[in-house]
């Protein structure tokens, strides 16, 4: 079973992604604070991230180049996910994510794009 980590500090969003996500077969981890996201990681690896750009203080794409740029976590595909910004300002970053989500978003383009990171 592919397990998803999804990092959001909206805790609503974080219970309607893994329920979305468990009713479509993933065993899915949550994390609330990207602070812990290195911890998170150094525990378990994820076969895919889900992450919020805003976060408390942090920037989604900040981590997400952490991740891109550590030995141990660079083949992570990441999704991004946001309200406040665009696909092309996203993607074009220093060591981008492999996708982009605008918020709100439609369940079924969500788990296609899921389903694309797991096929590449």
């Amino acid at each position: 079973m592919r397990k998803i980590l999804a990092v959001d500090d909206d805790k609503d969003i974080l219970e309607v992604l893994q329920f979305i996500l468990e009713d479509s077969g993933y065993q899915v981890d949550t994390l609330s604070d990207g602070h812990q996201l290195f911890e998170c990681l150094n525990n378990s690896l994820p076969d895919l991230i889900l992450m919020d750009i805003m976060l408390n203080g942090l920037d989604g794409r900040d981590l997400c180049k952490n991740v891109k740029l550590n030995i141990k976590t660079h083949s992570i595909p990441v999704i991004m996910i946001s309200a406040s910004h665009t696909i092309s300002d996203v993607l074009k970053q220093d060591c981008a994510p492999d996708d982009f989500l605008a918020k709100p978003f439609d369940i079924n383009i969500l788990l296609n794009k899921i389903q694309r990171q797991f096929a590449a």
